[in-house]
């Protein structure tokens, strides 16, 4: 963590950056937010964008995060912020609560996970066991990962691959040369046939048609 800044007393207060498309929802959630004295709310967002030129000069301990919205999002963003500040304390507040959302977000940086439905007291909560301890899951949500990790396939693609291959992926099932996706995605030719060697590589595969026909068989993309 970078540091909680000092509050009145022997308290400190957790700097919080909300991260949500929704003006209505970051608005609520300030409003909620000043009533606790050890959270302050030291920036806003509303796309991916917005959210990594803010990072860059506010100072923050924790970033309460929505997986989707305009432009870069999800578990894509989760791992750029984690790239770009590595001791920033990422919490994710999402519909998305299904447990490959929840493991690729984690697996990708996020120190925790918490539902939108989930009530006002137990969100900040949440906020101060991530900034506490860097981590945080409700035991519902604990108990359902735990049961998914057990019974996993080892070979499950949306667990096995990162989200930008997995994009790749995609994109190659879809008949797309790597042109295209390098047009598609804004990055190089060379950067694509990396991504699609790392894809053979981990699946254990050799071919497109290779890729093609493990999608096929496990009814991925549909």
């Amino acid at each position: 963590m970078q540091g909680c800044i000092s509050g009145q007393g022997d308290g400190v207060v957790i700097r919080l950056m909300i991260t949500d498309d929704h003006e209505l929802v970051r608005s609520g959630l300030v409003q909620f937010m000043a009533m606790s004295p050890d959270v302050r709310v030291v920036a806003e967002a509303g796309s991916g964008a917005e959210l990594q030129e803010k990072l860059r000069s506010v100072q923050v301990d924790v970033l309460l995060l929505d997986l989707v919205m305009p432009g870069i999002s999800g578990v894509e963003l989760v791992a750029r912020v984690r790239g770009a500040h590595p001791n920033l304390r990422i919490l994710v507040l999402s519909m998305q609560n299904d447990t490959k959302t929840v493991l690729r977000a984690m697996k990708a940086g996020a120190s925790g996970f918490i539902s939108k439905n989930c009530t006002p007291q137990a969100l900040t909560e949440a906020i101060r066991k991530v900034a506490a301890t860097g981590k945080y899951l409700d035991p519902e949500m604990a108990e359902r990962l735990a049961f998914a990790s057990s019974s996993a396939d080892a070979d499950d693609v949306e667990l096995t691959l990162s989200e930008r291959e997995l994009q790749i992926f995609r994109l190659i099932v879809e008949g797309q040369c790597i042109k295209e996706i390098a047009n598609a995605l804004s990055i190089s030719d060379k950067t694509v046939s990396t991504h699609k060697a790392h894809i053979l590589a981990k699946l254990g595969l050799k071919s497109v048609a290779d890729l093609v026909r493990y999608a096929m068989q496990g009814k991925l993309f549909s």
